[in-house]
């Protein structure tokens, strides 16, 4: 018999170039989280959270914090892209071509850019995808290029001497 543990992610050797990794949850996004992220985060701009004042606005009505939207699409990432990751090196060019509201469904996708050897680590190697969160309507609402250091197979705090190559026991 065959014990699968879950879902442990990606390793370095599992990244080639221009796959494309369609991650499988998405969120929808109510008042609450906008305002409790607001709060959370101390963004004073009322266009966030003062529903009167929103109505004046463009918009009329209140924006999601465009941090909160980063947060919940790098989230999304993570069991593709760094569930394996030894740290984070650097976020570039992040984008909001797209305005998100209450009740929008964000999901994400992300494309590997790059993929190399670590330098200074050999037990890791370096990937750089792009990465976009869109709609319910399929509009780009946040795309930006992160790069991650991320554990070879066989290697980081999952790895134990009598687990097999794919992270399984």
């Amino acid at each position: 018999m065959v014990t699968h543990t879950g879902e442990h992610g990606n390793y370095f050797e599992d990244f080639v170039v221009g796959d494309v990794f369609e991650h499988s949850l998405g969120r929808t996004v109510t008042t609450t989280d906008n305002i409790w992220f607001t709060l959370l985060s101390q963004n004073t701009a009322p266009i966030h959270f003062d529903h009167e004042y929103a109505k004046k606005t463009e918009f009329g009505r209140p924006l999601v914090v465009a941090t909160l939207t980063l947060s919940i699409v790098a989230g999304q990432s993570v069991g593709d892209i760094s569930q394996n990751v030894v740290a984070s090196l650097g976020w570039n060019d992040i984008k909001m071509p797209n305005p998100v509201f209450d009740g929008d469904t964000i999901r994400s996708r992300s494309t590997v850019l790059d993929v190399r050897e670590s330098g200074s680590r050999p037990h890791a190697g370096i990937v750089t995808v792009h990465t976009e969160g869109y709609n319910q309507r399929n509009e780009i609402v946040m795309q930006y290029d992160r790069t991650v250091m991320v554990y070879k197979r066989g290697h980081g705090p999952r790895f134990e001497s009598n687990d097999t190559e794919d992270g399984n026991s």
